[in-house]
């Protein structure tokens, strides 16, 4: 049968549509974050120690596809709030002033409650967590959820950036808002490692 170039020139460029089209998505699907997916079930952990190396219970960090669960179980504090925040140098040491500023890759206004509840502005600092709460004992328990970091290696909001990040338990309760509150001393300190 011989071949009609009238289907040849219709089904050549639909082929070719068809393939560049295909081409498009994958790119698109690729470039839009499917390879930076998060690793879901990552972990890592935090031991906190006191400022004179008082062992002061841990924190672990698990990934989830949409954030980061974080499960604190403290001891040692003094009964009420306490400021929970991530910062953005791992280390402890020589003090815990070497930990730096709260964790905040976005360069966003501080705090929980603040314009961006609001749609007015992005979110607080990716560091900012919600209080922890001691109890007359001096030990706290509490699970966070938060999409303001990741364990991921090489995203912008990754606590393993090129100095890690640290978590800091501070004197006083955080008031969340756009000010920095004086949250007092840091009196718990944990350096955020992989495991």
């Amino acid at each position: 049968m011989p071949v009609r170039w009238e289907m040849a020139i219709f089904v050549v460029p639909a082929v070719i549509v068809t393939t560049v089209i295909i081409g498009i998505f994958t790119l698109m699907t690729v470039g839009s974050g499917q390879a930076a997916q998060p690793k879901v079930g990552l972990t890592a952990e935090a031991v906190l120690e006191s400022p004179s190396g008082d062992p002061m219970g841990t924190v672990t960090f698990r990934q989830a596809s949409s954030g980061v669960l974080i499960m604190a179980d403290v001891k040692g504090l003094a009964p009420g709030g306490h400021a929970f925040i991530v910062h953005e140098v791992g280390t402890c040491s020589p003090d815990f002033g070497a930990a730096g500023d709260h964790f905040n890759p976005t360069d966003a206004e501080h705090g929980l409650v603040h314009p961006a509840w609001k749609g007015e502005s992005e979110g607080g600092h990716g560091g900012d967590l919600p209080n922890i709460y001691a109890a007359s004992d001096g030990s706290a328990r509490a699970d966070f959820f938060t999409v303001g970091i990741t364990l991921d290696m090489d995203l912008r909001h990754s606590v393993f950036d090129d100095d890690g990040s640290a978590i800091i338990v501070h004197e006083n309760p955080d008031a969340y808002g756009e000010e920095e509150s004086d949250t007092g001393e840091r009196v718990a300190c944990g350096v955020i490692e992989l495991q």
